[in-house]
């Protein structure tokens, strides 16, 4: 088996696994700020498996997202019944959320793609993998470019 397949057996189950550098782990991520760019990947098997690749251009950040029913803003006017409840159902599941927060942070980075690390009573982890469009490296990069010429039409 390759070292990739090792890792990915790893992160099956990582609380049974990597039992102190779990909690310790989720403990120093509460303390950071809700986006973060990070120098290398926690998950180097979801990263490679999702086109992330470790040269100039490649950008990893670290997004926290909180947990629970989202709910809707505070209602300014109106007292129907339909304006008095605060649930709010969305289509879109957490893992979109945060690229989409991570895109509006990074605007000249394009999002390659995004994968989940970790969760706690409160708070959900994704690692969002974005690509400089702009980079001399990633034109010239033949795998890469493509996506960005059809997103150019």
């Amino acid at each position: 088996m390759s070292l990739y397949k090792y890792v990915r057996m790893l992160w099956k189950s990582p609380k049974k696994n990597l039992k102190g550098i779990w909690s310790k782990r989720l403990i120093e991520w509460r303390k950071e700020p809700v986006t973060i760019r990070i120098e290398r990947p926690t998950r180097i098997d979801a990263a490679r498996s999702l086109g992330y690749k470790a040269k100039q251009g490649y950008v990893v950040v670290r997004q926290r997202l909180i947990r629970g029913g989202r709910q809707r803003p505070d209602i300014k006017k109106g007292r129907r019944p339909k304006h008095s409840t605060q649930r709010k159902v969305l289509s879109k599941n957490y893992q979109q959320i945060a690229e989409e927060r991570v895109n509006k942070k990074y605007k000249n980075c394009e999002v390659l793609n995004s994968y989940y690390v970790g969760k706690d009573g409160k708070h959900f982890w994704y690692e969002v993998i974005l690509v400089d469009k702009s980079h001399p490296s990633i034109i010239a990069d033949k795998r890469i470019s493509w996506k960005e010429r059809a997103l150019k039409k």
